[in-house]
């Protein structure tokens, strides 16, 4: 694989070192090279910019604005997967998230998830991996895994509704039972009381 959106938003801070730049810019030179290696415009490139500074690998000088500091970098890198495990874990998932089907050949950035997270005992190895798109590495870092399983049935529960969809209504809500049966996310609402 070429570079990735990550790359190239690295590219541009290493190339302006200890400056403060607001995302508009960064955002801007990183899509115009993206359209110029791939053909196409790279999606939710502001979220890649907040995932490096997450992973400390940029300062956040204020509200969209992020400046690359070389002797501030935190070593949150030490608790990644190692670069041979990442790759495995998205060769296996067919480089696509999880949970939409999106990857890089949609212009979504897709991260290296800890299924179980590192601050709870999870390893950096290929079956504690799963590949998500930006989107959902994002919700998943909000809430749980099950929880951000019952909130996308609650969408397409939702979605089913709106177009009348009975079959999947009635799958929906055979999920929604077992969340119940089983007492997991119980403090997240069904839809509508369903």
């Amino acid at each position: 694989m070429g570079k990735t959106i990550s790359d190239l938003i690295m590219e541009y801070f290493q190339m302006h070192p200890r400056k403060d730049l607001p995302h508009g810019p960064v955002v801007d030179w990183v899509e115009e090279q993206y359209l110029q290696l791939y053909g196409k415009k790279p999606r939710d490139t502001w979220r890649g910019i907040r995932r490096l500074y997450q992973e400390g690998k940029l300062v956040k000088v204020r509200k969209g604005v992020y400046r690359y500091d070389p002797d501030f970098i935190s070593d949150v890198t030490l608790l990644d997967f190692p670069p041979d495990v990442k790759e495995e874990i998205f060769r296996r998932d067919g480089y696509k998230c999880v949970v939409c089907g999106r990857g890089r050949e949609d212009g979504v950035e897709i991260c290296a998830d800890h299924r179980k997270p590192r601050d709870r005992g999870g390893t950096n190895t290929v079956d504690n991996g799963q590949t998500l798109c930006a989107g959902h590495n994002l919700l998943k870092k909000n809430y749980s895994q099950t929880e951000m399983g019952k909130r996308l049935f609650i969408k397409i529960y939702e979605e089913a509704v709106a177009k009348g969809d009975e079959r999947v209504i009635n799958f929906c809500k055979d999920v929604f039972d077992n969340y119940n049966k089983h007492g997991i996310n119980g403090h997240i609402p069904r839809p509508n009381g369903k």
